[in-house]
C-alpha cells in the first residue's frame, strides 16, 4: 500500500461495516480515521455466531457516527482517490436500504431479527 499522508481519503472495513473517511494519524498497530460516511451499514446479530437467533444475544450494530474516530487495522484500509465522498446521512440512508433489501430477499428468523433491529435504527438515526 502506498504511503498514507494526513488527509488522504481512505475506505476502512472496522468490524462488519464500511466506512469512508479521512486519515489522522498512524499508531503502533492501526490508523486512526474520521468518519465520513457510510459505504456499507454494519451486520446486525452476534458476529461470533452469524445467521444464528438461538441462543446467542442478538446484538444491535450501529454505524459509526460522523467524524468519529476509530481505529482502524492497517490491512483494512484502502486509500480511495478520485472518488467524491458523499454527504454521510445521505450514505447511511442508502447502506441501510440496501441492508435492508439483502435481508428482506430470504424470510428466516436472523432477518427477520435483524431487520426489526435495522427499524430501530433508522428511528435512532432519522429522528
Amino acid at each position: 500500500m502506498t504511503e498514507l499522508k494526513q488527509g488522504d481519503i481512505v475506505k476502512a472495513h472496522y468490524k462488519t461495516g464500511i466506512y469512508i473517511g479521512e486519515f489522522i494519524e498512524e499508531r503502533p498497530h492501526a490508523y486512526l480515521v474520521k468518519v465520513l460516511a457510510v459505504d456499507k451499514h454494519p451486520m446486525q446479530g452476534d458476529l461470533h455466531n452469524p445467521g444464528q437467533t438461538d441462543e446467542v444475544f442478538f446484538h444491535q450494530r450501529k454505524a459509526l457516527s460522523y467524524l468519529e474516530k476509530a481505529n482502524i487495522n492497517k490491512q483494512a484500509i484502502e486509500i480511495l482517490e478520485d472518488q467524491e465522498v458523499p454527504d454521510y446521512t445521505d450514505s447511511l440512508r442508502k447502506s441501510v436500504e440496501k441492508l435492508k433489501e439483502k435481508l428482506i430477499r430470504r424470510e428466516t428468523n436472523f432477518n427477520q431479527s435483524a431487520l426489526r433491529q435495522l427499524d430501530d435504527l433508522e428511528k435512532q438515526y432519522f429522528k
